[in-house]
């Protein structure tokens, strides 16, 4: 085996193709790495790598009956990494798939991102304060018209105020999701799909949903249990609990910008960098400038 390596390393010619081979080759192992970053998919990559190299080393050392057993393994081993890895597959057809729309090229703005972040944290927070509970699922490049057909159209423009009015217990779109889409809340009452396996730990309905939609989807979800009135955003199928408000406000903030084109990175601290009365604000129509939060 690495008598094969050497030869096949051997025969390159280095030029300018196998520069850019190699470039790509690291570049693909890259983005799987960063697609899987976080997920429990993690833990099992290491674990083949750790596989991999007890091939190897029964190869140097000439265990016949142990490379032939991983030799066999490995043939059913690929049909079982179609079914375990299909949630990171999906997500990784559904970026390539994206890259072809160009949607990329046109990421939100900086005041709009903060304008979503803070409407709904403030709604979340209100919420938790009264221990209603509430799913707000926040749209990024996946489209997610068809989750919204499953609940009520509003096509509202997005406010603390209703969120926190949807969500009243007496109200008949509490139980399910708002889909919210920039500054537009598309749908309420949406039914979101639950996930194809369970996160550790005691979960709700809600953080269940949660779970689901943003294994399915590039989307960011924010809870708010019912029983504690904590709040959670959950984001590649992963569930972090937000100490407070500004916590919350300041995490959707950094999911929001996350994979944005390096221009906006730059456009956004370059702003934040400038005295408050030089930065822009973002006005509603008919809206007040709101005070600043202490």
């Amino acid at each position: 085996m690495l008598d094969q390596v050497r030869a096949f390393l051997g025969s390159l010619p280095i030029g300018l193709p196998t520069i850019v081979d190699v470039g790509l080759t690291a570049l693909l192992i890259y983005w799987f790495f960063v697609l899987i970053r976080g997920t429990r998919a993690l833990r099992l990559v290491f674990g083949l790598i750790i596989l991999y190299f007890v091939y190897v080393a029964a190869q140097f050392l000439g265990l016949q009956l142990l490379s032939q057993i991983l030799q066999t393994g490995a043939v059913i081993g690929l049909l079982a990494i179609v079914v375990i890895f299909q949630p990171e597959l999906r997500r990784a057809l559904d970026r390539i798939g994206r890259m072809g729309t160009l949607r990329w090229l046109a990421p939100t703005p900086a005041g709009v991102v903060e304008h979503i972040a803070t409407e709904i944290a403030n709604a979340s927070g209100a919420l938790g304060a009264a221990a209603h509970g509430a799913i707000i699922v926040i749209e990024r490049h996946t489209p997610l018209g068809d989750i919204a057909e499953t609940g009520v159209p509003l096509n509202a423009d997005l406010s603390a105020d209703l969120l926190r009015t949807i969500f009243q217990p007496k109200s008949e779109l509490h139980d399910r999701a708002v889909i919210v889409r920039g500054e537009t809340i598309l749908a309420a009452g949406a039914l979101l799909p639950m996930p194809e396996t369970m996160a550790p730990g005691r979960r709700g309905t809600r953080h269940r949903a949660a779970q689901g939609i943003t294994e399915q989807t590039d989307a960011v979800a924010v809870v708010v249990s019912e029983e504690t009135g904590a709040l959670s955003v959950a984001e590649r199928g992963r569930i972090e609990r937000m100490a407070d408000t500004e916590r919350l406000e300041k995490r959707l903030e950094e999911l929001l910008h996350e994979g944005a084109p390096p221009s906006t990175w730059w456009s956004l601290r370059l702003e934040r960098l400038q005295p408050p009365e030089l930065r822009p604000t973002l006005r509603r129509r008919g809206a007040e400038p709101q005070a600043p939060r202490r």
